[in-house]
């Protein structure tokens, strides 16, 4: 899959700049992940794939467009999880997996506006309620990743009166689901992440995909590794795009390039280091999460998202700081690079979680 995604990272790159548009969206891009098949490829009917070929292709697909990698790695992480557990309501399975095999697109909402994070307890507000053979969904849910392109979205929802909760299938086509355009963030502008409406939204009562309770939130999910994989990745474009400049650009005063001075070594070779530990902590992490299926790694899976992700915004500075002021031109790429990299500290887990895990893990090595 890696030699048919290698091929459109330059018209990737070369598209994003329209992405600065207030509502806009990667439509080409998309379009030309499913024309190569990447769409499906997790699927266990299509082979599947390990976490480390997974987080690869992610980086690969990010280093060429941000938005372009965070969305796809939203529906592709959903169908990672799929090949690991085969979790769904298998009333529903055949059929959504045969969507999928059509080039349907698929991404999960939870959060809700002044709800609260569903990470940190929060109930949620969106209720489906039982009527006959039909639940009847409504509600609103934010950060809707890819929404212009979606064929079917998991919605999670309180049930009724209970505390129950659970994940529904709703397409995108049922009546009363639609799209508020909120989506203004000036970072990751192009995944064009608006509110889900739901609003009367009448759907199947077996379209439950699965029910939300322990066994789930305990369940590990190595997909999640596709959100500092596509950080990592923009990044790596920041670093490429300063090393062509520091490579090539010679100013009046010198009569080599400004790369061969000993200030600009320095800190190329600091931007090499950092990049470096970064995807060695990422791709490490995959391999154990793909060697040791009984390991639940949890841990270590939030701190590779911490640190890979901070670490992804140093490296992006640096990068900039090789460029000097001519990178905070509308023109330049690496003004979006900065922005784009920094939407990684609002992507779960939020570095305070990750600290917290690794915290309570190393204590209870310590605790009678």
């Amino acid at each position: 899959m890696k030699e048919k995604i290698e091929p459109l990272i330059p018209a990737f790159q070369s598209r994003e700049p329209a992405l600065d548009e207030l509502n806009s969206f990667p439509f080409e891009n998309i379009k030309d992940l499913k024309e190569i098949g990447y769409t499906k490829a997790m699927l266990p009917q299509n082979g599947g794939m390990s976490l480390v070929d997974f987080i690869q292709h992610q980086e690969l697909i990010a280093k060429g467009c941000g938005a372009t990698g965070l969305s796809i790695g939203w529906h592709t992480g959903i169908l990672m999880e799929y090949a690991e557990y085969r979790h769904w309501n298998p009333a529903i399975a055949d059929f959504l997996v045969e969507e999928i095999q059509n080039g349907k697109l698929v991404n999960a909402a939870a959060s809700e506006r002044n709800a609260g994070s569903p990470l940190r307890g929060a109930r949620f507000k969106t209720n489906a309620v039982r009527d006959g053979q039909e639940y009847v969904i409504n509600g609103g849910k934010t950060f809707t990743s890819a929404a212009p392109v979606l064929d079917y979205v998991f919605v999670s929802a309180s049930i009724g009166e209970t505390k129950e909760a659970a994940v529904f299938l709703v397409p995108m086509s049922a009546e009363g689901v639609s799209i508020r355009e909120t989506w203004d963030s000036v970072a990751m502008r192009g995944t064009a992440s608006h509110d889900l409406i739901l609003e009367n939204v009448r759907i199947p009562a077996d379209y439950i995909v699965e029910k939300l309770d322990q066994s789930q939130r305990l369940r590990r999910k190595g997909s999640l590794l596709h959100i500092p994989a596509c950080y990592i990745g923009i990044a790596g474009a920041a670093r490429d795009y300063a090393l062509k400049f520091a490579a090539s650009y010679t100013p009046a005063a010198l009569d080599h390039p400004i790369g061969e001075l000993p200030v600009m070594e320095q800190s190329i070779g600091e931007m090499e280091t950092k990049l470096m530990a970064a995807r060695q902590f990422l791709y490490r992490t995959a391999e154990l999460y793909d060697r040791e299926p009984e390991n639940p790694i949890g841990p270590q899976m939030a701190a590779a998202k911490a640190f890979v992700t901070n670490t992804a915004i140093e490296v992006t500075d640096i990068a900039m700081r090789i460029v000097g002021a001519r990178s905070l031109s509308a023109k330049n790429p690496l003004h979006r690079y900065w922005q784009n990299v920094r939407a990684g500290l609002h992507n779960p887990p939020m570095d305070d979680i990750a600290y917290r895990t690794l915290a309570q893990s190393a204590l209870s090595q310590f605790r009678s």
